[in-house]
């Protein structure tokens, strides 16, 4: 079977999308990229998350071309193949409908910076223009709208996160919707404050060598990789 471990973690983290709400049902999608074998491990379409083994998990080319599998892939196969083309820095993809991000994207409002937590996408959140599911045109607005961003807001849709690997783009996921909802709870109340653009950049710097330290001898991580926060 080709990219074994690369399949075995889309079942995994599609389980977790599940366990942590940030989707239902067979909703969402995700997909890593074997960059030295120009060959991409996706969701398939319509499968139940708990239900989904290594072997559903379909592999295609760069065209999009199913190379092996037994499922057809995600119907948002196109939106993964424009981030990857868009970006040689990302190695997987995660669209999730979480429920606060996907309001911000109901709402067609970026997420600006009202948490340094925001800084996992980059100084915001900024939001595609919707387009139908599954259409060469969704797959430009996101590609088109990503720019140096780790996130996008899909309007009326849901959430997309990218990362160097599956468990740095789910961890974004995890985190923007936190942020989304600490944004939704603020304004309920009054306006919030948003950090400044100079903080910002000042938190996106700090993040880039955060958990990268060596670690001393004789200790542990205490939380999978992707599971961090400063």
């Amino acid at each position: 079977m080709l990219l074994r471990k690369e399949r075995s973690e889309v079942v995994r983290f599609g389980v977790r999308l599940l366990e942590a709400g940030l989707t239902t049902g067979t909703g969402g999608n995700l997909s890593v990229f074997n960059r030295r074998l120009g060959l991409i491990a996706i969701s398939p379409s319509g499968v139940e998350y708990r239900e989904m083994k290594d072997v559903h998990v379909p592999l295609v080319d760069c065209s999009g071309a199913t190379v092996e599998g037994e499922c057809t892939p995600s119907s948002e196969l196109g939106f993964h193949l424009a981030l990857y083309r868009e970006r040689p820095d990302i190695g997987a993809v995660v669209h999730t409908h979480s429920v606060y991000a996907t309001t911000m994207a109901c709402l067609h409002w970026e997420i600006p910076a009202v948490h340094y937590l925001v800084g996992f996408s980059g100084h915001k959140v900024p939001l595609a223009p919707y387009a139908t599911f599954g259409t060469s045109e969704l797959a430009a607005a996101v590609a088109g709208s990503i720019g140096e961003h780790n996130a996008v807001l899909l309007a009326n849709h849901g959430l997309v996160t990218v990362g160097r690997d599956l468990a740095t783009a789910f961890a974004v996921a995890e985190e923007i919707e936190l942020v989304a909802r600490i944004y939704y709870q603020a304004k309920c109340i009054g306006e919030p404050v948003i950090l400044p653009a100079g903080e910002m950049a000042n938190v996106i710097d700090r993040f880039a060598d955060y958990g990268k330290k060596a670690i001393p001898p004789g200790t542990e991580r205490c939380r999978n990789e992707g599971d961090e926060r400063p």
